[in-house]
Parts: C-alpha cells; sequence; structure tokens
C-alpha cells in the first residue's frame, strides 16, 4: 500500500514536469511556428497534440511501473533519469517533426494565396531566393508573391512543374516581395458582395466574419487560401491589400 502511494506519488510529480514542458512546447509552436490561422490550415495542432499527448502520458505510467524507494539511491536515480532522457528525446523528434513542417510563408499565387510549409520547398531551388528573402524562417510565415513570369517559355517550364507537385508558389526563384505585388493583388481579389452571391449558403457566416474583423464588404475583398488538402478565404482591404482576416470557406 505504501509503495503504491509513493509510486503514485512519483507518477503525479513526473507528469506536472512533464505538462509544464509540453506547454512550453506549445508556447513555440502555436506563438511562434504556427500562429492563427496556420494551426487550423496546416495541420501543425493535430501533430503537435499527438506527440505530447503520447509523451507527456508515457513517461508518468513508466514511472508509475518502476518507481520503487527501496531501490538504492543510484539505481532510483539511473531509472528516472533513462526514462527522463527517452520523454526528451521524443519528444525532441515530435518538435523536429512539427518544424519541418511548419508554415513558412503565405504566397499570392495568380488569382488565390498559396500557404508554403517548409517541406514543400525544393532544397536544390533554395540558393535561387532573392537577396533580403529568408527562405525558411523560424519566426513564422512571412508574405511573398509569385513574380511576373519573364516569358512564356518561363511560364510553360513553371506549369509543366505544378503538374509534378512543385507549386509556383514554393519555388524561391520566382518569389518576391509582397510589397512589390499590392497591385497585382488588388486587382485580383474578388469584392466580397461577388462571394456572398458565389457562395448564397454562406453569407451569413461572410457577413459575421466581416463584423468579426470590423470590416465592411464595399471595401473588402478576398482570395481563397489553399494549404495542403484545406481552403480557406483570406480577406483584404480593397485599396492597400492588406490582409485583414481569415475564414474557414472554401472559395476555390
Amino acid at each position: 500500500m505504501v509503495i503504491a502511494k509513493e509510486r503514485i506519488r512519483a507518477s503525479g510529480i513526473h507528469l506536472g514536469i512533464s505538462l509544464g514542458i509540453a506547454a512550453l512546447a506549445a508556447t513555440l509552436v502555436f506563438a511562434l511556428w504556427y500562429p492563427y490561422p496556420y494551426r487550423e490550415v496546416s495541420g501543425g495542432r493535430e501533430l503537435f497534440l499527438l506527440v505530447t499527448v503520447v509523451d507527456v502520458i508515457l513517461g508518468p505510467l513508466i514511472t508509475l511501473g518502476i518507481f520503487n524507494s527501496r531501490k538504492s539511491r543510484r539505481e532510483l536515480t539511473l531509472d528516472l533519469s533513462f526514462v527522463g532522457l527517452v520523454q526528451l528525446a521524443a519528444l525532441g523528434y515530435g518538435l523536429w517533426t512539427v518544424a519541418a513542417a511548419r508554415p513558412v510563408h503565405l504566397v499570392f499565387e495568380f488569382d488565390r494565396m498559396r500557404v508554403v510549409h517548409s517541406v514543400d520547398i525544393p532544397e536544390d531551388l533554395l540558393i535561387l531566393t532573392p537577396p533580403g528573402i529568408e527562405a525558411e524562417p523560424w519566426t513564422g510565415p512571412t508574405l511573398l508573391a509569385v513574380r511576373p513570369f519573364k516569358d512564356p517559355n518561363e511560364k510553360l517550364e513553371v506549369t509543366m512543374q505544378a503538374l509534378r507537385g512543385v507549386q509556383a508558389a514554393a519555388r524561391p526563384d520566382l518569389w518576391q516581395p509582397y510589397d512589390a505585388a499590392r497591385a497585382r493583388i488588388a486587382a485580383a481579389a474578388q469584392p466580397v458582395d461577388a462571394l456572398k452571391r458565389k457562395m448564397p449558403a454562406q453569407a451569413a457566416q461572410i457577413d459575421a466574419a466581416l463584423q468579426r474583423m470590423g470590416r465592411d464588404a464595399a471595401h473588402t475583398s478576398c482570395l481563397p487560401m489553399i494549404s495542403r488538402k484545406i481552403a480557406w478565404t483570406v480577406f483584404f482591404d480593397s485599396q492597400t491589400a492588406d490582409i485583414v482576416g481569415f475564414a474557414p470557406l472554401d472559395s476555390f
């Protein structure tokens, strides 16, 4: 009975420590790598929760099974240290996986916005990243745009690569600063009223999104936002092309 109580107490302490470490990791992931809306559209939340839940539960359960105060101090320290190292290694691997899949850019791509993740970028094209643009930032996604094509041959080549799975937005050789494309973005974005006519069943949802953003339809436009297997909608100031909000609406 005494041993059981000691094991439960040790496991509880281990659980508290594990939860504290998981909270710090969650701050890193969701405040820096996957801020809203990317935690929703890039799958970061599900992946992180899977990793941390298994890690947080597994460690304390192992402690519950192996803890015994009758062991020598050295033996108990070795046992618990081994469990802690295995747990930290699993969490480290999980964070590495989440980091490798993190969104790094939101890119204007002709008639849409595309979320580009670190794993989407061809490694052989990283050397072609334009000066002043960080190819794979660690401080959250940045805004970029695909530049106009140089000639029809380049357009054909990019189109063929896109059919093979390498999207234009993920190619560093085609990137340009977002500010350089504001006029093209404003021209490509459709009025919110047009979106409501296109999606009449979601008109109330669109109005609610505008209300949350403190916007009116007359001065707001939108474009589809593509991210892996999910599509949302990005809202812009019609004049400046500043992004003013997002909504879980597949307007593609």
